[in-house]
């Protein structure tokens, strides 16, 4: 039962360290970033299980942190009014070609996410953005207007490349 609760509070921990942590830097993991996780995976496990190094021990350990995972998604599915505490909210961070500066400070983005993101979708002109959305899984989804900018001859100044 030991395990069981350190387990817990261990996820609950986790979870909200996620969830502070950001939707970016949990979508822009570094080479070190995953050496990282994997030391702390380790900490982590040794913080549940203390010195039982028991295969019941390592079971009880993952089958709590699965069943607490496939909880919150219960929650997040069945009571909709949960889901933006336990998932997070998509934001807008971008409107009509204008980056949205609170909203990038709030989420710790910059503008040269934006923009590198812009370019791996082919959008090179931030005023070609209608909208850019910060999704919950961290990835950045574009709306863009029609490219009839372009032909008009209108100035580059707001090229992102």
């Amino acid at each position: 039962m030991d395990i069981l609760i350190r387990s817990l509070v261990i996820f609950a921990f986790l979870w909200l360290i996620v969830r502070v942590g950001g939707k970016r830097e949990v979508a822009q993991l570094s080479a070190f970033d995953m050496i990282l996780l994997i030391t702390v995976g380790d900490l982590v496990s040794q913080g549940i299980v203390q010195e039982d190094y028991s295969l019941t021990a390592a079971v009880i350990a993952v089958a709590t942190f699965s069943i607490a995972g496939i909880t919150l998604s219960s929650l997040a599915i069945h009571f909709p009014p949960f889901r933006p505490w336990i998932e997070g909210r998509a934001r807008i961070v971008v409107r009509d070609g204008e980056p949205l500066l609170d909203m990038l400070r709030a989420e710790r983005i910059t503008i040269q996410d934006i923009h590198e993101a812009a370019r791996e979708q082919g959008i090179r002109r931030m005023r070609h953005i209608e909208l850019c959305v910060l999704e919950t899984d961290g990835s950045f989804s574009f709306f863009t207007q029609g490219d009839e900018d372009e032909r008009d001859g209108a100035p580059d100044r707001d090229s992102i490349a």
